[in-house]
């Protein structure tokens, strides 16, 4: 029974008044990046823009992105949820509410919304509710969090075509990403950050439907 509430804990958001308390303070992380050297809080160039992407593990995910021209920080943190500066540990039982994400910085002369969002639909399986393959809870769930209703309205078109590309490749599931104005972003711990540069073997857990995401 225990093992099943633990599960139950995992893949079900917790209630605001049932969240960790966290802290007032943010909890410390590195200042630079560690591929590229830019800042990772910024300031950012003016014409850039931003937006928080979970795809499960953030550790590929953040790999993905650094690697896109047009893209000038990743960051890994938490958003979606409701405790104050959440520590990785306490992200992890599913009471905090968060999901892990990465925050990309990006040029839209250089690289599209469009472009990054494709990317976001076919490097991992976005039907899988609570969870990508073998990482489960709240914490791998899907989600886009966006900034202002031009990147909102992007990314419920990209859902949609890509919706339809499932339907016509017989998937035979629904997308479960969650898309929503972004909230508050707590930076994870400094270990965590492009900890795929770092760590060049370690885990990558993506793994994406095969169906290609058609955009425009």
């Amino acid at each position: 029974m225990f093992l099943i509430d633990m599960f139950n804990k995992k893949t079900t958001m917790p209630a605001a008044d049932a969240a960790l308390p966290g802290r007032p303070e943010p909890i410390p992380t590195a200042e630079t990046h560690f591929v590229n050297g830019h800042p990772l809080k910024g300031p950012y160039p003016d014409k850039t823009c931003s937006i928080l992407l979970g795809l499960g593990c953030f550790w590929g995910a953040e790999r993905l992105y650094w690697q896109i021209p047009g893209v000038r920080v990743t960051v890994v943190g938490y958003s979606g949820g409701f405790t104050p500066n959440p520590t990785y540990q306490e992200t992890t039982t599913g009471l905090t509410g968060h999901t892990e994400v990465v925050r990309v910085v990006y040029d839209p002369s250089v690289v599209s919304l469009e472009d990054l969002l494709k990317v976001f639909f076919e490097e991992h399986d976005p039907t899988q509710g609570m969870r990508q393959g073998n990482d489960i809870g709240t914490t791998y769930r899907s989600a886009i969090y966006t900034t202002g209703d031009d990147q909102m309205e992007t990314a419920l078109k990209v859902r949609d075509q890509y919706q339809a590309a499932l339907d016509a490749a017989g998937h035979g599931s629904r997308i479960t990403t969650e898309i929503a104005p972004a909230g508050a972003f707590y930076f994870a711990e400094p270990y965590h950050q492009q900890y795929l540069a770092k760590n060049p073997g370690g885990y990558c857990g993506l793994r994406g439907t095969g169906v290609s995401c058609a955009i425009g």
